[in-house]
């Protein structure tokens, strides 16, 4: 049974992923892009899996900073299908000042009632932000880089950019599996996220 339910589920990701294709030049990264070093490479040195995604944001990094720290279930959402990963409540619209405050270890929580998941490592005001998911023993599992590059005129780059290192069973599924889901599952979120993020960030004035 849990087999037929994998297979069905697996199917189901690879089919919203061929759907959602047709939008995927949005948030493709160039070649330049994913070939570029970014903060965070270093802590996870030969990852068995890398995403990367980018959208251009008509906006300076200033402007597109606050959307980013806010993140998280429970906090501002993550600006991808709220249904999933956050509790079914709408990611936020709006800058929200209790949660502009970040430091090493914060964390930004993956689902509701969830209090771990994705800590902050490394981060630089309106440059980049470093996110991660570690195992019990300290060894990172995941990192999640969201980097801001500015360009001309009063536009930004927001290059995002995902790691997976050795040991990576999420919900205990085999590590073959969970590489394979793993792809398209952050393509359908992440495209949803990137592009909900361009949204907010530009509707403000």
């Amino acid at each position: 049974m849990k087999r037929k339910v994998l297979i069905v589920f697996s199917g189901t990701l690879v089919v919203l992923a061929a759907l959602a294709t047709y939008g995927s030049m949005q948030v493709r990264a160039t070649p330049g892009e994913q070939a570029r070093a970014l903060p965070g490479d270093g802590l996870i040195p030969q990852p068995i899996g890398s995403v990367n995604h980018a959208v251009t944001i008509r906006r300076p990094p200033h402007d597109v900073w606050p959307w980013l720290v806010q993140m998280g279930s429970g906090r501002a959402g993550w600006y991808a299908y709220d249904f999933i990963d956050n509790g079914g409540h709408r990611s936020a619209d709006r800058i929200l000042p209790e949660f502009q405050d970040i430091e090493a270890g914060s964390v930004f929580p993956a689902l509701p009632r969830v209090t771990d998941v994705f800590t902050v490592v490394q981060y630089e005001p309106e440059h980049s932000l470093v996110l991660s998911w570690r195992s019990p023993s300290g060894r990172y599992l995941t990192t999640w880089a969201f980097v801001l590059e500015p360009l001309q005129p009063n536009s930004t780059r927001l290059i995002v950019r995902g790691h997976i290192g050795p040991g990576y069973h999420p919900f205990g599924l085999p590590q073959w599996i969970a590489l394979l889901l793993a792809r398209p599952a952050h393509f359908i979120m992440e495209r949803k996220q990137l592009l909900g993020i361009a949204r907010r960030a530009e509707s403000l004035p």
